[in-house]
C-alpha cells in the first residue's frame, strides 16, 4: 500500500475524517478532498506524507483549522483551500 502515489476523494460529502494510518503512505503525491464539504479535520500524521506535492482541500467547508504538522511537508507544491469557509487562519509552521 506504500505504493499509492494519488487518492481521489472528491465530493466525497459523507467524510469526516481521514484515517490516522494515513501517514503511512509514504509515496503519495497527490491528495483530492475537494468538495468533502462534512470534513473536519485532518490528522497530525498528514505531516508525515513527505512526498505530498499537492493536497486539494477546496469546498471543505466543514475544516476548521489544519494541523501544525502540515508544516512538515516539505514536497508540498500546490494547497488549494479555497471556499474553506470555516478555516480562519493557517498554522505558523506552514510558511516552513
Amino acid at each position: 500500500m506504500n505504493a499509492l502515489q494519488e487518492l481521489n476523494l472528491s465530493k466525497l460529502s459523507s467524510l469526516h475524517e481521514l484515517p490516522i494510518s494515513i501517514g503511512q503512505l509514504s509515496a503519495f503525491q497527490n491528495l483530492n478532498l475537494n468538495d468533502c464539504s462534512s470534513l473536519q479535520e485532518l490528522p497530525t500524521s498528514i505531516g508525515q506524507l513527505n512526498a505530498l506535492q499537492e493536497l486539494n482541500l477546496s469546498g471543505c467547508s466543514s475544516l476548521h483549522e489544519l494541523p501544525t504538522s502540515i508544516g512538515q511537508l516539505n514536497a508540498l507544491q500546490k494547497l488549494n483551500l479555497l471556499k474553506c469557509s470555516s478555516l480562519h487562519e493557517l498554522p505558523k509552521s506552514i510558511g516552513n
